[in-house]
């Protein structure tokens, strides 16, 4: 079986494994369960200054990263990588994307895995993205310096949907988004805590209301907190399709 595997480009190498290096990621990393493949942009870059950018056509502050250094890199990466490489998603992070969500995350974990491309700067030349069939996906309506952090979270959502990463697959099937609902509540020891009591239905014993308790909050949390999650979810409840 083919190891999954992440090729990150990006103009700072150093930024890899970063968190990915600690807890169930870095576990998994050394267990050899996923593989994490750094290639630096910037030697790609053919003049002596290693130049990777430059200023954009039509005027406009900031720089936009060439196509062609960007390009020599990606071929480069995917080429080593072999054919499996080209059938895997290849994805640049931009807050024009598609936004990252549970399903997309399940798609890149089928995939068997993913280049991702991590932009500096004003973004990328757009003839790169049409040229290299690349997908654009977002963490959410916000602008980050660099697509190194939101490359960190796409994996670290990825890497614990990893067969044997996460202990139990029954606490991934309650996680938020596993069936369009945000998660309910949860509880621990001690069950009286500075005049707060845990859930009675929690501590009763049976196990068929506590699973209706923990629905109708899941439902009554993202109804409240999640309007567009809670109308998909009612959609498609009327479909039949849950």
């Amino acid at each position: 079986m083919t190891t999954w595997t992440a090729r990150v480009l990006t103009l700072f190498p150093g930024m890899f494994p970063g968190p990915l290096g600690q807890s169930l990621a870095g576990r998994a990393l050394d267990e050899g369960r996923w593989r994490l493949e750094v290639t630096d942009i910037r030697s790609f870059a053919t003049d002596r200054h290693r130049t990777v950018d430059d200023t954009p056509f039509g005027g406009g502050p900031g720089m936009v990263m060439r196509p062609d250094v960007l390009a020599a890199a990606i071929d480069g990466v995917q080429a080593g990588a072999g054919a499996v490489a080209a059938s895997q998603p290849l994805v640049y992070f931009s807050p024009r994307g598609k936004r990252l969500d549970q399903a997309l995350v399940g798609e890149f974990v089928a995939a068997g895995g993913v280049t991702l491309v991590c932009g500096r700067f004003e973004g990328v030349d757009e003839r790169l993205l049409e040229a290299r069939s690349v997908r654009e996906v977002s963490l959410g309506d916000f602008v980050l310096s660099g697509g190194e952090i939101a490359a960190l979270a796409l994996l670290d959502a990825v890497v614990r949907l990893l067969p044997g990463v996460v202990g139990t697959a029954a606490s991934l099937a309650d996680e938020s988004f596993a069936d369009g609902l945000l998660e309910y509540p949860q509880y621990t020891r001690p069950q009286a805590w500075e005049g707060r009591d845990v859930p009675a239905v929690l501590v009763s014993g049976d196990h068929g209301k506590v699973a209706a308790w923990r629905r109708a909050e899941a439902e009554r949390i993202t109804k409240e907190r999640r309007p567009d999650l809670w109308a998909a979810h009612r959609e498609r409840e009327l479909k039949g399709d849950r």
